[in-house]
């Protein structure tokens, strides 16, 4: 394809006047035509709003385009358009290609679904569920599961299970310039000896406002991925202004996902203080907050002498702005750096990280000091505001 016809079909026949004398091929003439659709100034009146015109599109995007540039165009048409409502119709359902935030606008509609509908947005619903669980459930096992076996610590250790990082960080201040290296003073290493109880507490709170819809459906999955392993004690707390605990429904993560409550205000100050009831082994506890921090109903105040408390008990807290595939969240900044003050990590993390994420927190690393080599970018603490 040539420069120019490439340039043709991204901005479109009235761009600009070269583009008039442009001929395509009948594929690319299909593919500008659903472009055309979606992004043209008359583009609601080209689609209109009804069944047959949106289903006809939805299928020639499907054949035009490669499935990730399907599920950008579709997003685009349910935000552009304002199209939500036809996802009330089971019919044009089969025709669409799921996708983690075509699922976070179906559980946000789930309240008003027709029978019908719901039945087929279940199947979207646990499509995406399966797609993500194959994707992430293994390595989220696997690095929880080796996190736990390392989380028993002894400055005693045998030659054999020295850890070897561990022990390195631990003596950075005997480093001696002139010989190039340490005289560790403290060695870490495992220990051999295993509970045979619960090993780890971790909590995942999770935000339901419309911002923050892509991060409840990832919490929701990964806690469900969580629940399955033996030596872990998994909650799962959502939260709007009203607090839910949705920790039995961990078994089943697409009825899980129905019963969230997407939308509405926010309180992060009543749901930390409901997490905080549910602590009882601090030091061996991660609580996971997913929230944007902008707090509506709840006092910041309050939130902030929440958080300190935790971590003053033993918590191990991680705030996440947004648990998405996308960048930089909008968040509050303010109340951010206020979070990070409390040396508490406070960034925004992909679900392809979340494994290795979870794994330092259950391990006692510096979770601020693992996301900035893996190029997350993590909020710094400011001044006190409150």
């Amino acid at each position: 394809m040539s420069d120019l016809r490439r340039w043709r079909l991204v901005l479109g026949a009235t761009a600009d006047e070269s583009f008039q004398d442009v001929d395509l091929t009948p594929e690319e003439a299909r593919a500008d035509a659903a472009l055309e659709a979606l992004y043209d100034a008359d583009s609601r009146g080209a689609l209109g709003g009804r069944r047959p015109k949106v289903a006809r599109w939805l299928g020639e995007i499907r054949d035009c385009f490669p499935t990730p540039v399907v599920k950008v165009l579709q997003r685009d048409a349910l935000d552009r358009l304002g199209l939500r409502e036809l996802l009330l119709e089971p019919e044009l359902l089969r025709f669409v290609e799921p996708d983690v935030h075509l699922v976070a606008q179906l559980v946000e509609l789930a309240g008003v679904l027709p029978a019908a509908a719901r039945d087929a947005a279940r199947g979207v619903v646990a499509t995406v569920v399966a797609e993500i669980q194959g994707r992430l459930q293994p390595r989220l096992v696997a690095a929880v599961t080796g996190a736990l076996d390392r989380s028993a610590r002894t400055r005693r250790p045998r030659p054999a299970d020295v850890d070897w990082d561990r022990t390195i960080r631990a003596n950075l201040a005997t480093f001696d310039p002139a010989a190039g290296t340490i005289a560790p003073e403290k060695l870490v290493g495992h220990s051999r000896r295993r509970s045979r109880g619960r090993l780890h507490d971790v909590i995942v709170c999770v935000d339901q406002s419309g911002s923050m819809s892509t991060s409840v459906v990832y919490a929701g999955v990964l806690a469900a991925a969580l629940a399955t392993v033996p030596s872990l004690k998994t909650s799962l707390v959502a939260f709007s202004t009203e607090v839910a605990d949705l920790s039995d429904q961990l078994v089943d993560p697409v009825e899980l996902l129905f019963g969230a409550q997407l939308g509405g205000g926010t309180n992060i100050e009543q749901a930390v203080a409901y997490c905080r009831q549910l602590v009882q082994r601090p030091a061996s506890t991660v609580l996971v907050l997913v929230t944007d921090l902008y707090e509506g109903t709840g006092d910041p105040g309050r939130l902030v002498r929440h958080l300190e408390a935790l971590r003053r008990a033993g918590v191990t807290v991680v705030c996440l702005l947004a648990l998405t595939d996308e960048g930089a969240p909008a968040h509050d900044d303010v109340l951010a750096s206020r979070v990070a003050g409390l040396g508490i990590a406070t960034f925004a993390c992909t679900p392809d990280l979340f494994p290795d994420l979870l794994s330092a927190a259950i391990g006692g690393d510096d979770v601020t000091a693992w996301a900035d080599r893996s190029g997350l970018p993590t909020i710094r603490s400011g001044p006190a505001t409150w």
